[in-house]
């Protein structure tokens, strides 16, 4: 449980200095040719199974299209970020057998599964008024 937190503290602390270190898409190194993909398994230990939901997750929100609109921005990198939440979910659910945590992971899936989609549903809405 301490690591999921910890992890969680890290990927908010990540999203703050990320937001703060540069302007996505403007000047950002070149999206990688094949993002990385999770792939929730026991093949791996499940700290490493966190270490590989946290750099997908970075690097979802490092590639997100930025445009200088807040409504905008704050939607295409809260996407991948909440799809960190589902995949560390997914991976704790592989390692544990303890009721209170596989329900407290059961819910941020459902959960973050449907606000990706609001997400998703507000960009298709919203895109052209936000192109700038």
């Amino acid at each position: 449980m301490r690591r999921f937190v910890a992890c969680c503290a890290l990927s908010l602390a990540a999203l703050s200095a990320g937001a703060q270190e540069h302007h996505h898409g403007a000047g950002a190194s070149a999206p990688a040719a094949t993002p990385p993909v999770f792939v929730a398994s026991t093949a791996k230990p499940f700290g490493a199974l966190m270490d590989d939901a946290m750099a997908v997750m970075d690097a979802g929100m490092r590639q997100a299209p930025m445009n200088g609109v807040s409504e905008h921005d704050f939607i295409t990198m809260m996407m991948p970020h909440h799809q960190g939440a589902v995949d560390m979910a997914k991976a704790v659910l592989l390692y544990t057998q303890d009721p209170e945590i596989r329900n407290l992971a059961l819910g941020i899936i459902a959960e973050q599964q449907n606000e990706i989609k609001v997400m998703q549903a507000w960009l298709q809405r919203h895109n052209k008024d936000t192109i700038k």
